[in-house]
């Protein structure tokens, strides 16, 4: 519930989960959520988002349920294919068989997608991922199918798993997303440690439109006036401000006799000429990702070095590696740099200012409505089901055997109710 209550504050359309509640004798765990369609597999268990604009279509790929295989289509028509992992022996009766059911799926089929996306809980272990990896362990599936298909990991370089081994804490990465090259260059990952399992939450923001450069809009949304009022600019600041208080002189003066006319009129020449003037003399400004006011020269000069080593890999000048050691030196400078500045913002924050943090803080989005069940126990999870419940209970049905007989006359409720009527 953690993890689907997360997914509704990240906005996510899909939240894949691994060993999810089995049903036990004397237990009452069919779980479900009003914001999610959950799809069960065997150890693995996908939930759909219900208002999302995608469309999913499970595909079967064997696994025995430990292989969930979504495809998904975009309302562009862009398609890609999404597969929800666990990998693990199957344990019965508390005896670990041999053999993992997720390595028995149809890998060849799975992996015939152009854009494909995998992630999950590998139950594996090794340096190529994880860079403070325990000794090396049941990584042989997993290390064969990224050289096979030419995959990449896609991790924060965080660990995500907690255990105790010999005593001690034991920190490991088992749970992260692989994916083809040109894929993992659009994915921005983050891991959510804050919950009551021993494995962490990791987050997968795809973005389509980014390439390697900063995404800038084409549409001016105003004027860099503090920089035109910098120390640098101070002769053209003054030389703007005389410019305009010359040229809005000559304008009549608006009383309170003035008409409607000629207040609309003095609006729009301001507006018009404004405008121009601050076209004129100040820089404009574009939204892109640089307009953000974390963003600082040290992100600029990493994405340069990152967007040079991905030029050289597709020259073969550069490694896979080198491009994601980079990759993840990146969003920790840019995570970093976020918490410095919520932390200085929730430390100045005051009267109203509280009000906005919670704003920047509490779930967006649409507001779900929580499962409701019927006086006959039936339960309403669709937006569907639960309207006509609702529409039940607020107009119910006569009773049989009741009969209603149609008022011939027109009623009286039209007219008004005098004292002595009360």
């Amino acid at each position: 519930m953690i993890a689907l209550e997360k997914g509704i504050v990240w906005g996510a359309d899909v939240v894949m989960m691994q060993e999810p509640v089995v049903e036990k004798e004397g237990h009452n765990n069919n779980i479900s959520h009003p914001g999610y369609r959950l799809v069960r597999g065997g150890r693995t268990m996908t939930a759909i988002r219900r208002d999302t604009h995608l469309e999913f279509s499970e595909v079967d790929m064997g696994g025995d349920g430990d292989v969930q295989v979504f495809d998904i289509k975009y309302p562009s028509g862009r398609k890609m294919r999404l597969v929800n992992v666990y990998d693990q022996l199957r344990q019965e009766e508390r005896v670990r068989s041999q053999g993992r059911p997720a390595q028995t799926a149809r890998w060849t089929e799975i992996m015939g997608h152009t854009r494909i996306l995998l992630g999950g809980d590998w139950n594996a272990h090794s340096d190529r991922w994880d860079p403070e990896c325990p000794p090396k362990r049941d990584e042989v599936f997993l290390t064969n199918l990224m050289d096979e298909y030419d995959l990449t990991d896609v991790t924060d370089g965080e660990a995500t798993h907690t255990s105790m081994r010999n005593g001690e804490i034991s920190r490991s990465l088992i749970d992260f997303f692989i994916t083809k090259a040109g894929m993992a260059d659009k994915l921005e990952i983050s891991t959510d440690l804050a919950t009551t399992s021993d494995h962490a939450i990791v987050c997968a923001h795809l973005r389509w439109d980014e390439g390697e450069e900063v995404k800038v809009s084409r549409k001016v949304t105003g004027w860099d006036i503090d920089g035109l009022k910098s120390e640098e600019e101070k002769e053209n600041y003054e030389k703007a401000k005389k410019f305009w208080e010359d040229k809005s002189s000559e304008r009549p003066m608006l009383t309170e006799e003035s008409s409607g006319e000629e207040l609309q009129k003095e609006a729009e020449w301001v507006q018009r000429n404004f405008v121009n003037h601050l076209n004129r003399c100040c820089k404009k400004v574009k939204v892109c990702a640089r307009s953000k006011r974390w963003w600082n020269e040290e992100i600029a000069e990493n994405r340069r070095i990152l967007g040079s080593l991905k030029r050289a890999r597709r020259r073969g000048e550069a490694t896979q590696q080198q491009v994601k050691k980079q990759r993840s030196n990146v969003r920790r400078i840019i995570r970093q740099l976020k918490t410095k500045m919520c932390q200085e913002f929730l430390a100045s924050a005051t009267k109203n200012q509280v009000w906005q943090t919670l704003r920047y803080t509490k779930p967006g989005g649409q507001q779900m409505t929580k499962t409701l069940k019927s006086r006959d126990g039936v339960v309403a999870e669709s937006w569907e089901d639960k309207a006509e419940l609702i529409k039940e209970e607020a107009f119910p049905r006569p009773l049989k055997g009741v009969e209603r007989e149609a008022q011939r006359e027109g009623g009286g409720m039209w007219k008004k109710i005098t004292d002595e009527d009360i």
